[in-house]
């Protein structure tokens, strides 16, 4: 789909409404350029856009593909096509929704293929259109805006995920437990933005080595130096982010440790209760029995404190000392053992 298609002659726009394709290849042989946006066409339409301002079929073909790095091609003499990743950031998904311009620079045209929501060029125009002197530079003027208008909404998205790493970084070491798949679904967007982001650098350095107007130079080192600017943060919050992981988890293993601690005072509880009723249930439960000997034997008082109560004081007791004697001794002591007593060979330690 056409988005715009506008002719630029002495530095203005000729028209505020979009040209026919047709025109727009007429217009920028007659002098000035021409700038026409795409935004996902269909291949009828690229194959259109082919044969009016006649590209190479395998520019073409390259432009309708994404990509995962930006990069420049020189199909053309006069003619080359730069990849742009584009980025935008959702606050709500916590992803990076990632689109691409493919840009066609001619000497009088300039040609820009959208793929993806998160490439939009209109702040782009205008600003440009803002500035004729920029204008009158001709196409490579263009190709700076763009540039620049892709870079500037990189800066959104690292202080999007500036914002969420913070959330999560307070969160570790206050010594809470985040959520680890929340740290690494960011880690890994991290990681794809800066795939996205750093190769950015090595088109720009070849698109200054190619600029013939020298006082575009300046605003490309602009936008190469906020570049650098953002790759470093992003480096920065990867290399964050994986101290953060690793933080995270710590802090599993810590409340793990304390979870098996509790457990294990739990079990030893109950192993202890179990212990204290297993020969108290026994003596309850043989007694419990209706032999003619217990019912006999069993008629009074004297006979009852006799064989109940004493039948079950008395297993308690025997548990008690039996557990007195397998208590470890040394458990907990602090005091190092003596050193003054002879060894096995009858010597005493000097010192």
């Amino acid at each position: 789909m056409i988005v715009d298609c506008a002719h630029y002659l002495g530095g203005a726009r000729q028209s505020d409404a979009p040209l026919a394709l047709e025109d727009a290849a007429r217009y920028c042989l007659e002098g000035g350029f021409v700038w026409l946006g795409l935004f996902e066409p269909s291949g009828e339409e690229m194959e259109r856009v082919r044969r009016a301002f006649s590209l190479h079929e395998l520019a073409v073909e390259d432009a309708r593909t994404f990509h995962l790095r930006p990069k420049v091609e020189d199909f053309e003499p006069d003619v080359k096509l730069v990849i742009l990743r584009t980025a935008r950031y959702d606050d709500e998904s916590e992803e990076v929704d990632f689109g691409e311009i493919s840009v066609f620079v001619g000497p009088n045209f300039v040609i820009t293929v959208r793929q993806g929501v998160a490439s939009e060029l209109h702040a782009a125009r205008t600003r440009l259109e803002q500035h004729p002197e920029l204008v009158e530079l001709g196409t490579d003027s263009v190709l700076w805006a763009i540039l620049d208008q892709v870079v500037r909404g990189y800066e959104p998205v690292v202080a999007g995920l500036e914002h969420d790493i913070e959330q999560v970084e307070g969160t570790v070491f206050a010594g809470d437990v985040a959520p680890t798949e929340r740290i690494y679904l960011l880690r890994r967007e991290v990681s794809n933005f800066y795939r996205a982001a750093h190769p950015l650098h090595a088109v720009l350095t070849a698109v200054q080595r190619g600029i013939d107007a020298a006082a575009l130079v300046p605003y490309i080192r602009d936008v190469h130096d906020s570049l650098q600017l953002i790759s470093e943060e992003v480096s920065a919050q990867r290399d964050l982010l994986a101290t953060i992981l690793q933080a995270n988890i710590a802090v599993i293993s810590v409340e793990q440790t304390r979870v098996s601690v509790q457990q294990s005072a739990t079990m030893e509880r109950l192993t202890i209760l179990a212990t204290v009723f297993l020969p108290l249930t026994f003596i309850t439960g043989f007694f419990g029995q209706n032999f003619d000997w217990l019912v006999g034997h069993i008629t009074g008082l004297a006979r009852f404190v006799e064989f109940g109560v004493a039948g079950l004081v008395i297993p308690l007791v025997l548990l008690w000392i039996w557990l007195r004697k397998t208590r470890p001794t040394h458990v907990g002591s602090s005091s190092p053992p003596r050193t003054d007593q002879p060894d096995a060979a009858g010597t005493r330690p000097l010192f």
